[in-house]
């Protein structure tokens, strides 16, 4: 590897006068990286090689705030793309090895004289710097994946307890699938708080897609009934399936009183809607 040096020359002088250099160096330390990086260039937009130069630069320059700047904003960029952690980690370990082979070659070309003490406290900023710009590389890429994460649990929870409204009083509450104690609390908590936030006065609860209830569960959903009912709406429970009540029966459950009983989902929006309220 021919380098060129020029008398005089810093460490960043020499690394750009090199990055030809550089770059074939290391992409020979990184052989299951180099194979990616065109792909990694069209999913994320993400230049491998010149973001290797400019945490070089910034480590060799001891410009620690835009290291971490710089390391936040790769790690959210991974993690959007979901581009594979293993691939990055050995992208930086191999530009720890091709930066120290570049400065002990700058050692041999300009003729320093390092002391041991020189040495190990380069040898200390260095990595600890390196090590910084991985820390918060994976800091800011599982921060991103969390909060993605959250984002999207929440739309399902969204999803699974769909409140809708009908009209400016009246709101629909379809629910389809099995219901466990972790829904059946979703459905408590995003109920209160959708009556509290909406204003809501008649909540229609259809359980035409609920083809078996645990006893557990029609009991807490009476509460919520109950909880409904105190604050100051009223519930309507509509469609429920044969299979549904015969259980209740057996288990000695009842909505009678409680709540409103209509036989399907018209019918219910066709008493509120068409015809006056008593109420």
């Amino acid at each position: 590897m021919n380098l060129v040096f020029k008398e005089g020359q810093d460490v960043k002088e020499f690394l750009l006068e090199n990055r030809e250099s550089f770059e074939d160096k290391l992409l020979s330390e990184a052989e299951n990286v180099r194979d990616k990086i065109e792909e990694i260039q069209l999913t994320g937009n993400i230049d491998l090689l010149s973001n290797a130069h400019k945490v070089v630069l910034y480590v060799v320059g001891y410009q620690e705030e835009n290291l971490v700047a710089f390391a936040k904003q790769e790690g959210i960029s991974w993690a959007k793309h979901s581009l594979t952690l293993a691939l990055k980690l050995e992208w930086v370990h191999a530009i720890r090895r091709t930066l120290w082979n570049f400065l002990y070659r700058y050692d041999q070309l300009s003729h320093k004289s390092v002391s041991h003490d020189d040495f190990y406290s380069l040898e200390k900023k260095i990595n600890e710097q390196i090590d910084q710009f991985l820390n918060n590389f994976f800091i800011s890429y599982s921060k991103f994946k969390d909060e993605l994460l959250d984002a999207q649990k929440r739309l399902v929870e969204n999803l699974s307890v769909p409140i809708i409204p009908v009209s400016s009083r009246i709101c629909v509450l379809p629910l389809i699938g099995d219901i466990d104690c972790y829904r059946i609390a979703m459905i408590e908590e995003k109920v209160l708080m959708e009556i509290a936030k909406s204003q809501i006065h008649i909540l229609m609860m259809d359980l035409s897609g609920i083809s078996e209830m645990a006893p557990a569960i029609a009991n807490q959903l009476l509460r919520i009934i109950d909880g409904i009912s105190m604050m100051g709406a009223e519930a309507v429970i509509t469609g429920l399936r044969p299979e549904v009540v015969r259980e209740m029966i057996r288990e000695g459950i009842s909505f009678t009183g409680t709540a409103r009983l209509k036989g399907t989902l018209q019918q219910a929006l066709n008493d509120y809607l068409v015809l006056p309220l008593n109420s």
